[in-house]
């Protein structure tokens, strides 16, 4: 439902979305609530997963970093992502840095 990986310089964000076109993605931490827009994924994404590029010093990041990965992921017509405690965000966030 929703992937981060580090495509040097930045840090991908996938989420799942219900469109094959551009949708907002707000992601929610403790300290932090930003919209994103997410462009449609093609390949073997699509068209289940948009993604976008934040640079990898982007304060989102950090935010999403503190919480040890817990936060909120939303797009529209999916169920909210309440992701658990999870150290590979900070993993891969350094991985980019």
């Amino acid at each position: 439902m929703f992937v981060m990986e580090c495509r040097k310089p930045d840090v991908r964000l996938l989420a799942r979305i219900a469109t094959a076109r551009p949708t907002p993605l707000t992601i929610r931490t403790e300290t932090t609530a930003r919209t994103l827009q997410l462009t449609p994924a093609t390949g073997a994404a699509a068209p289940l997963y948009g993604y976008v590029d934040l640079p990898a010093r982007d304060p989102l990041l950090d935010a999403m970093a503190v919480t040890r990965g817990r936060f909120a992921v939303e797009t529209p017509g999916q169920p909210a992502l309440y992701l658990p405690p999870w150290a590979e965000v900070t993993r891969i966030i350094e991985q980019c840095r």
